[in-house]
């Protein structure tokens, strides 16, 4: 599949057309050399934040004044697709930075809130993350069991965060929290700005994990920790609806990150095809295993249509709530099928590093968990179109 022949019912811009060659040049060029070690080595991705900051890709969507590259939605699912294309490690790490941290921020924060927190997330400065999850509060987003009780001009939060991506280099936490313990389920819940040096916050432990080695997964600890009163993102007791509309931006770019790693799973089947050979042919020539690329090329295609429809809704101000879970649904199922197909095509040596599909797979799996698990995202899409919606277990 080349460059350019599967875009063609896509409203690309030209400044679209010519992100994605620049960015497709950055990641065969820098990072796809580099994606073996930083899995094997379990290295954080920190070379190419600071790149990716120097271009303009972590501030792509942001307005130029706070740093940013004053560009739209699109051109971040773009960079998400061309870099997990070669680097599942980088690509996560650069949606939970951007539309997880930097967004929110950016939608609902105050004039000062944008000037001193955005610059040094755009630039790669400062990392950020989002602090959601819990031990009792995965799936179950509402259960919000984090506090944080005024105190004059503080807040005082304790609890602890799970799951947390980019946890032990992150500056930056947007976080929830219970603000009013008497509320029930999803209520009572704000969003806060937690500086990660405050005294008090620790990041006791990193996970261990099958795939996406080289991010940060750690568990975050808030014990009496004194945040200012000014950084309440939004309204108190509004943050349900904060992290909601946070995790709308945040499938589709999970979407986009399932599509990627689709995409380069694809790509190194059809170069091994073309050149190992059985029973004195080539494997392209083998009718089942060309059966088995065209399926992967059919669903990569339509996972890359929902994505990118997601995209341009949210870029264009659309409600797009149940278009983001659809395309993340899609396009995360889609990964895990053509990654273990691409293993397959390969037969021994798809179980070996060197091939790298063996690592795409392992990579994918999050993208059927993370943002709304698979099952989650089944129910957001039938009470949408069902007329039902609910807000307390959207996940």
């Amino acid at each position: 599949m080349g460059a350019n022949d599967s875009y063609g019912m896509i409203p690309f811009t030209e400044e679209h057309r010519l992100l994605r060659e620049t960015v497709r040049k950055y990641a065969n060029d820098k990072l796809a050399p580099r994606a073996i070690e930083l899995d094997q080595q379990k290295q954080f991705p920190h070379e190419a934040v600071k790149e990716m900051g120097e271009l303009g890709l972590l501030g792509a969507y942001f307005p130029e004044e706070y740093g940013g590259s004053g560009m739209d939605f699109v051109t971040f699912i773009i960079g998400m697709e061309e870099i997990n294309r070669v680097c599942g490690n980088t690509g996560i790490t650069y949606t939970a930075h951007t539309s997880l941290c930097m967004a929110p921020i950016a939608d609902l924060g105050t004039e000062e809130q944008k000037k001193k927190y955005l610059p040094p997330l755009a630039s790669g400065e400062h990392i950020g993350c989002f602090g959601l999850s819990e031990p009792e509060a995965g799936s179950d987003a509402g259960n919000c069991k984090t506090t944080a009780i005024r105190d004059g001009d503080h807040y005082v939060v304790n609890g602890a965060k799970q799951w947390i991506t980019n946890a032990r280099e992150a500056r930056t936490m947007v976080a929830t929290v219970k603000t009013d313990p008497s509320q029930g389920r999803s209520r009572g819940i704000s969003a806060l700005i937690v500086d990660m040096q405050t005294p008090g916050v620790s990041v006791p432990k990193v996970e261990d994990k099958l795939g996406l080695r080289g991010s940060s997964t750690g568990q975050v600890f808030l014990d009496n920790v004194h945040v200012p009163a000014e950084n309440l993102l939004g309204e108190e007791n509004t943050g349900f609806g904060t992290f909601m509309q946070t995790l709308e931006g945040g499938r589709v770019g999970i979407g986009a990150m399932a599509l990627g790693l689709a995409q380069g799973a694809f790509e190194r089947s059809v170069a091994y095809m073309k050149e190992r050979k059985t029973f004195d042919k080539l494997l392209a020539q083998h009718q089942a295993l060309q059966f088995a690329l065209a399926d992967m090329a059919t669903e990569i295609e339509a996972a890359r249509l929902l994505v990118y429809r997601a995209a341009f809704m949210k870029a264009a101000g659309q409600p797009f709530g149940k278009e983001a879970a659809m395309a993340k649904l899609y396009a995360s199922e889609v990964a895990m099928r053509a990654t273990e197909m691409a293993i397959q095509i390969h037969g021994g040596y798809g179980y070996t590093v060197e091939y790298e599909v063996e690592r795409i797979w392992r990579d994918a799996k999050l993208c059927t968990i993370g943002e709304g698990a698979s099952e989650i995202l089944r129910m957001v899409i039938a009470r949408q179109i069902l007329g039902r919606a609910t807000k307390g277990e959207a996940g």
